[in-house]
């Protein structure tokens, strides 16, 4: 093998394994921002939760029909948080999608409480979409939405 040709090739896996080390690095900052998300919620504070969001975010949620397309409506949503008591949010299986500066995390997550002396589970769907901008990952776009029943067969 010549020396140019094997110099390309370490050239080559050199690029490949700083691609996935970064794309690793980068599913890694979008599982910690949506554990932010997580945690903000579980300890019923509004202000973090809107903070995770971008200005320009849009977000449906799962028990409104309003398209909430501004910070103050985002945290309208989310200001009925203390209410819940000690309801919490965990998050199932997903998958996080990195496209650039775009990420997408989709997956399901259940919120528990207690209604009336019984435990009850809401599981639902989301998809977060993120950005990063300057230099964290922003929530642009997220949409949540209850888990359908199941098929009958």
């Amino acid at each position: 093998m010549s020396t140019r040709r094997a110099t390309l090739m370490a050239l080559g896996l050199a690029a490949f394994a700083f691609t996935t080390a970064a794309l690793a690095d980068a599913v890694a900052d979008v599982e910690a921002a949506t554990t932010r998300w997580i945690d903000a919620f579980n300890r019923k504070s509004t202000a973090d939760i809107v903070k995770l969001y971008a200005p320009d975010a849009v977000f449906l949620g799962t028990s409104s029909p309003v398209i909430r397309d501004t910070p103050m409506l985002v945290e309208e949503y989310f200001k009925s948080l203390a209410t819940l008591g000690e309801a919490t949010n965990a998050v199932g299986e997903h998958r996080v999608q990195i496209f650039g500066d775009i990420a997408i995390n989709s997956g399901y997550y259940t919120l528990t409480r207690v209604v009336d002396g019984r435990t009850t589970q809401s599981p639902a769907r989301f998809s977060f979409v993120y950005q990063k901008r300057g230099g964290q990952w922003l929530i642009v776009s997220h949409h949540s939405s209850a888990m359908p029943a199941p098929a009958r067969p």
